[in-house]
């Protein structure tokens, strides 16, 4: 029988987390195989992250001096006939269903990871020039749009992890700026800013409009200078 000394040990040794440490060389099992085996870590991980992973992080279960872009670059051409990728995104690499099977996806209206889809084009749009412009305060948003942004549609962006506080402005009143996030890139399947589309193309498409009259603009800052005054952070 095992006495209580003994059970109570190994429910701490549970506890505590208490595991043999990651053999990250492989040492032991031939080339091949070692490569083959760092492989599989690097794709594990990041199939059951949320967020994109980065290349310290994945560096951290391959042996040191291993290439995890040339391990990537192996894992992509494994996958090429599936389904799904590998993507670069956001400063880190994600997986993500291939364009071509989203009509099938849609039809089969299963939950997805993708929070873009929850946003209205309306959103969709003020994200898009908080990218273009940051940072940037929400007087500022009115006048591209040529309408007011809402306090309540910047809680809501903020809230969904899109939007973050930037700096104070240098604008009578000092009202806050906003600038975009890791989580913004990583949903529209930017890997960096230089990612966005062209902004002429935006602005023919009616999304932005950058060139406001100025006698509108004079009328908004008017208008809005005093009440950012007292404006708390949303």
């Amino acid at each position: 029988m095992v006495d209580a000394t003994t059970t109570e040990r190994m429910a701490s040794r549970r506890k505590s987390g208490d595991a043999a440490p990651l053999d990250r060389e492989l040492a032991h099992v031939s080339p091949a195989a070692r490569w083959r085996e760092w492989m599989m870590r690097i794709e594990a991980v990041i199939f059951a992250s949320t967020e994109p992973v980065t290349r310290e992080t994945l560096a951290r279960v391959v042996g040191s001096g291993c290439s995890v872009d040339l391990l990537i670059d192996d894992l992509r051409e494994e996958i090429r006939d599936r389904p799904y990728e590998i993507v670069s995104v956001a400063g880190g690499f994600q997986h993500r269903t291939r364009a071509s099977y989203g009509p099938a996806i849609r039809a089969a209206a299963v939950p997805t990871r993708s929070a873009s889809s929850a946003l209205s084009q309306h959103e969709a749009a003020v994200i898009v020039a908080v990218g273009y412009f940051q940072p940037v305060t929400r007087s500022e948003l009115s006048k591209i749009f040529g309408k007011e942004i809402s306090r309540d549609t910047i809680a809501s962006l903020k809230a969904a992890g899109f939007l973050a506080s930037g700096p104070r402005s240098p604008a009578p009143g000092a009202p806050y700026t906003y600038v975009t996030t890791k989580h913004f890139l990583s949903t529209f399947g930017f890997e960096t800013l230089r990612d966005l589309p062209d902004m002429e193309a935006l602005e023919d498409a009616g999304l932005l409009n950058r060139y406001a009259q100025a006698d509108t603009d004079r009328l908004m800052d008017a208008q809005d200078g005093e009440e950012l005054t007292e404006d708390e952070e949303l």
